[in-house]
């Protein structure tokens, strides 16, 4: 069954719980005792409808306030699709919690509420998108009964959003605009007749039939170290495997790898799934290999084809988002997190402060706030093996931990 991570984004009150909620509810993924709990609380607030968004706020303080606060994942499945969505916070100042939510995501889905049109959090929720290089964007335009489902107000939210899409750097993205109503349900599961104007599939006919396909350019095998088995058993005295996750590519036995950063090479011998053996293994797996040559192989190495070499590099220029209270500045050091290598960091400079609405940067800003994003250039202590986030998002993306506090600060993505 086909599995899809789906994003949500969108400004507070714009209806996301809401809309999940109602898509579990209309596919009968409610269990009976949460359905009462629903029915309950609606009851108690006076609603004379259902408060779906009760489905996924889960924190104390998202129920009071009646926003999300922290990011929930929501696990559902129909005949055809099995769906992990990340409602991710609306409010500005929860940016950082929407690029974690969106940052493992295939597609995501922009609400935007059809009385107000295209605000400010909308143009940052389509940044980050873009930013992450989501391919599949949904601009889902809810609560289109409050504008008496109006085609003039939908074409003119669509119109906004394709002008924006202009200003993009990432223009391989698919931009789908579907006008929904999620506390009637109206275009959600089913098709509505209140908008018939509307000859598009339903939010989730067309999230059942949608086919991500991986960007071309991840096509060069990535496969970081994560363990050394070594069994020490009469058995398999000798035995010496390398298990970890395949990224980017595919990888068969023969195929001639090279061991970074040593740069020696060998050949794959096999290719093992706990007990089982494969001649070849899919980019997604995780999987232990075993090489015909015995080579100096340690976890946090890195296995790539020959002639797919990856950099090896000592400075790196990234763009960061940063989620820590305490700004980043130039000078400061944390740790960087690259796949399972970690090393020292130092920010050497801060060249720009990006504007999330598209209008342009700031350049040689003093710091970087909470939930800003901007342009660095920083040194690290060790050589890292790395690709650009456009090239491999998964060997192109780092965090940096403020080394005082642990604390995850920023999330990088290499230039």
């Amino acid at each position: 069954m086909n599995v899809l991570k789906i994003a949500t984004a969108g400004s507070v009150d714009d209806g996301k719980s809401t809309l999940i909620g109602r898509i579990l509810y209309d596919t009968n993924s409610l269990t009976e005792d949460k359905l009462q709990a629903i029915e309950e609380k609606s009851r108690q607030r006076g609603f004379d409808y259902l408060d779906f968004s009760l489905a996924t706020d889960g924190l104390v303080a998202e129920r009071e306030q009646g926003i999300t606060i922290d990011v929930a994942h929501i696990y559902f499945s129909t005949p055809k699709t099995s769906f992990i969505i990340a409602d991710a916070p609306g409010h500005v100042e929860y940016t950082r919690n929407m690029v974690t939510g969106a940052s493992n995501s295939q597609a995501s889905i922009i609400l935007i509420d059809a009385r107000n049109g295209v605000v400010e959090q909308t143009y940052r929720h389509f940044f980050i998108n873009n930013l992450l290089q989501v391919k599949d964007v949904v601009v889902a335009v809810n609560k289109m009964d409050l504008v008496d489902y109006s085609e003039e107000k939908f074409n003119e939210i669509k119109g906004e959003i394709e002008y924006l899409s202009q200003k993009s750097n990432y223009k391989n993205q698919n931009l789908t605009f579907i006008p929904i109503s999620a506390l009637h349900g109206d275009n959600v599961v089913e098709k509505s007749n209140n908008i018939s104007w509307y000859k598009g599939a339903s939010l989730l006919e067309y999230l059942e039939g949608l086919q991500v396909e991986e960007e071309n350019n991840e096509s060069k095998m990535r496969f970081p170290v994560q363990n050394v088995i070594r069994p020490k058993t009469e058995e398999y005295h000798d035995y010496r495997g390398y298990a970890g996750k395949l990224y980017g590519g595919d990888l068969a036995v023969g195929d001639k790898v090279t061991v970074l950063p040593s740069e020696t090479q060998s050949t794959v011998k096999s290719i093992q799934f706990f007990d089982q053996q494969f001649d070849e293994a899919k980019k997604g797996s995780s999987i232990n290999i075993t090489l015909e040559d015995d080579v100096n192989v340690s976890r946090g190495d890195m296995l790539v084809k020959t002639g797919e070499e990856p950099r090896i590099v000592k400075q790196l220029e990234a763009t960061i988002c940063w989620m820590d209270s305490t700004p980043l500045q130039a000078s400061e050091k944390y740790y960087i997190k690259h796949g399972i290598n970690e090393a020292q960091a130092k920010i050497m400079s801060l060249d720009t402060l990006i504007n999330t609405d598209f209008s342009g940067k700031s350049d040689n800003p003093t710091q970087l706030s909470l939930n800003e994003i901007g342009q660095v250039k920083l040194k690290v202590s060790k050589p890292l093996f790395v690709d650009s986030y456009k090239e491999n998002k998964a060997n192109g993306a780092f965090i940096l931990i403020n080394p005082k506090t642990n604390n995850t600060s920023g999330v990088g993505f290499i230039n």
